[in-house]
C-alpha cells in the first residue's frame, strides 16, 4: 500500500497479521517465524547496500542533494524561459518533463539512502569519524 505526498510514494508496512482465533503457541511461533524472515531480509540489504556502496557520509548526501537542487534549478529555468512563448511544442513539454523526472529521480535516491542509513543497512560516518 502506498500514499502520495507531494509527488513522492511513501510506502507503508504491510505485514501479516496473525489471526487472533490461533492458539496461543501458534501465534508465538508464528511471530517468531516471521521475525525470522524480517531479520533474514534486514541483514540480506546490509550486507548487499555495504558491498556495493561501503557507508554514508556527509560527502555524499551533498553530493545527491547539491544533484538534485540543481536538476530542479534547471527544470524551473527552463519552464521560466519557455513561459515566455505563447504555445510549447511537444518537444518542448517533453523536455520539461524529462528534467522533472531527473530532478524527481534524484530526489527519491536521497531519500532511499536516507532510509538505509536509517534503517542500519548503510553505515553513516561522521566526519569526526572518517
Amino acid at each position: 500500500m502506498s500514499t502520495k505526498v507531494s509527488s513522492f510514494k511513501r510506502y507503508s508496512q504491510d505485514h501479516f497479521v496473525p489471526d487472533v482465533s490461533e492458539d496461543t503457541a501458534a501465534q508465538r511461533r508464528l511471530r517468531g517465524q516471521l521475525e525470522q524472515i524480517d531479520y533474514t531480509a534486514y541483514a540480506s540489504n546490509k550486507e548487499v547496500v555495504g558491498a556495493m556502496l561501503g557507508h554514508a557520509d556527509a560527502q555524499k548526501f551533498q553530493r545527491i542533494a547539491v544533484a538534485a537542487a540543481s536538476a530542479r534549478a534547471q527544470w524551473v529555468k527552463e519552464a521560466l524561459a519557455m513561459s515566455e512563448k505563447v504555445h510549447l511544442d511537444a518537444a518542448q513539454s517533453q523536455r520539461l518533463a524529462d528534467l522533472r523526472k531527473a530532478y524527481e529521480e534524484l530526489t527519491e535516491v536521497y531519500e532511499a539512502m536516507r532510509r538505509m542509513v536509517e534503517r542500519g543497512y548503510l553505515v553513516y560516518r561522521s566526519p569526526a569519524a572518517s
